[in-house]
């Protein structure tokens, strides 16, 4: 079974700041991290691999910082690391993101299974996933909570949605994105000290056979027109009475004034 795991490098933050003039996170002075779910992509894969063999590779999109979150990954227990890199990819929407990944895809070779994160911390779009089987051509399956059944050429999975979840069977190859559901295993030192000694593969755009109009801001089909941290305004009123009927008569009044009641 070979298997590709997509992931990505987030802020570690839940306090995201923007540069006003470029529209983009200020990631100086904070640290990065293996975006969540796509370590539960990469478990999903290790999980397969151990069960019935084969080989995992994670490949990663991002500036050359970015290999440390591939090892995160081969400490885990995946077999090889990809890094794309690139002033060509800078700027690019989860469009012109997914088409880069699947020709990276492309070179590293016919997988038969794609994992990816369900989404990702910062962006919080979940089309990337989706994206990369769309320029594949390949079926997918999102928000997938379990691997059920493993065949050659076909999965049994669970997919997860608001108040249950679906039984699915995905013919491979297929890209499946995860949620939080498979937990992540901590790395072993045996494994971090093996993948401080794995070289991380660096490609570029012309090595994946990437077209100069479809990375990047060439090949995004939006743009940030403006990005801002929303203000927040709170206001408050004390409300006073002889008991607690006499409050409950001011609120109640308080909220039919404002047509919540």
């Amino acid at each position: 079974m070979e298997i590709v795991v997509c992931i990505k490098q987030v802020p570690d933050t839940t306090e995201v700041k923007i540069d006003p003039v470029k529209n983009t996170l200020i990631r100086d002075g904070v640290p990065s991290i293996v975006n969540p779910t796509d370590e539960c992509a990469a478990e999903a894969a290790i999980r397969i691999k151990e069960q019935y063999g084969g080989k995992v590779t994670v490949l990663a999109m991002g500036p050359p910082m970015a290999a440390t979150a591939l090892r995160k990954c081969l400490a885990m227990g995946a077999d090889e690391a990809v890094l794309i890199s690139d002033f060509a990819f800078a700027g690019a929407d989860t469009w012109a993101t997914s088409y880069s990944l699947a020709k990276a895809i492309e070179h590293v070779g016919k997988p038969d299974i794609i994992f990816c994160g369900k989404q990702a911390i910062d962006g919080d779009t979940g089309q990337v996933g989706p994206g990369i089987a769309e320029h594949l051509g390949l079926s997918q399956t999102t928000y997938v909570q379990k691997i059920r059944e493993v065949h050659d050429d076909y999965l049994v999975v669970e997919r997860a949605f608001e108040g249950g979840f679906e039984v699915i069977k995905v013919r491979l190859p297929a890209v499946i994105t995860v949620d939080k559901s498979i937990e992540p295993r901590y790395p072993s030192v045996k494994g971090s000290i093996k993948a401080s000694r794995t070289e991380v593969t660096t490609w570029n755009a012309k090595d994946i056979k990437a077209s100069p109009e479809k990375t990047g801001l060439n090949g995004s089909t939006t743009q940030v027109a403006q990005v801002f941290n929303p203000e927040v305004k709170f206001t408050s009123e004390m409300l006073k009475g002889k008991n607690e009927e006499e409050l409950c008569d001011l609120l109640i009044g308080k909220l039919k004034e404002r047509e919540i009641l």
